[in-house]
């Protein structure tokens, strides 16, 4: 079986030892690097292909917010779950803009710990709840939109973490037919991806955590 490659980017060597022995201890991940800033992060990319960055915020000479802005714009398709001991929420605003796949608290228990590596590493996004909630709290209360109950359907899955193969099928219609309901959410709430769609329509009651 092949290990998803991780790597670590904290600035504590101990907390990285003890995340790397939790990793690998399961017989599933493989700690490929380490790094202590987010200047050690970008040079490990050049050479580097990484399934997973699990990211700290609060890093000397590069902290992981601005590391993980110029790692997503060099490599758009890394998947980077930050791991943080700070709540504002103004640091996760920033990132859900960069295109993180999901933030948790390090205070976090094991089970939810392993449970976003593994939707992360499947395609999917994982946010801690209480952070997510933050973010809603003191965000703008956009304008509501109307949308048709077929879209209200497609929403309800797209929270719930559903691939557009998955809804097709829930729903049994085309994936083309998926894709472009999407599309229309999107702009009918001003959303630039899934994530944003999502806070809107707990904004809005149009969904429940």
């Amino acid at each position: 079986m092949k290990l998803s490659g991780i790597v670590l980017v904290d600035d504590h060597r101990l907390f990285r030892s003890s995340l790397k022995y939790m990793l690998e201890s399961t017989g599933k991940y493989q700690v490929i690097a380490e790094a202590s800033n987010g200047f050690e992060l970008l040079h490990l990319l050049d050479n580097l292909n990484p399934d997973l960055i699990i990211m700290d915020i609060y890093m000397p000479k590069m902290n992981g917010i601005e590391a993980t802005r110029l790692a997503l714009t060099k490599y758009p398709d890394l998947k980077v779950l930050v791991l943080s001991m700070y709540g504002q929420s103004e640091y996760y605003n920033s990132l859900l803009d960069y295109g993180i796949k999901g933030f948790l608290l390090k205070e976090t228990d094991n089970e939810e710990f392993f449970l976003a590596v593994q939707k992360i590493l499947a395609g999917e996004n994982y946010f801690a709840q209480e952070l997510l909630l933050n973010i809603i709290k003191e965000t703008a209360i956009p304008q509501l939109v109307k949308l048709s109950r077929r879209e209200r359907e497609i929403l309800d899955l797209i929270s719930h973490g559903l691939p557009n193969t998955e809804i097709s099928r829930v729903l049994s219609i085309s994936q083309r037919t998926v894709e472009r309901h999407r599309t229309h959410l999107l702009e009918k709430t001003g959303s630039k991806d899934s994530v944003n769609l999502i806070i809107y329509a707990l904004k809005n009651n149009l969904i429940s955590l």
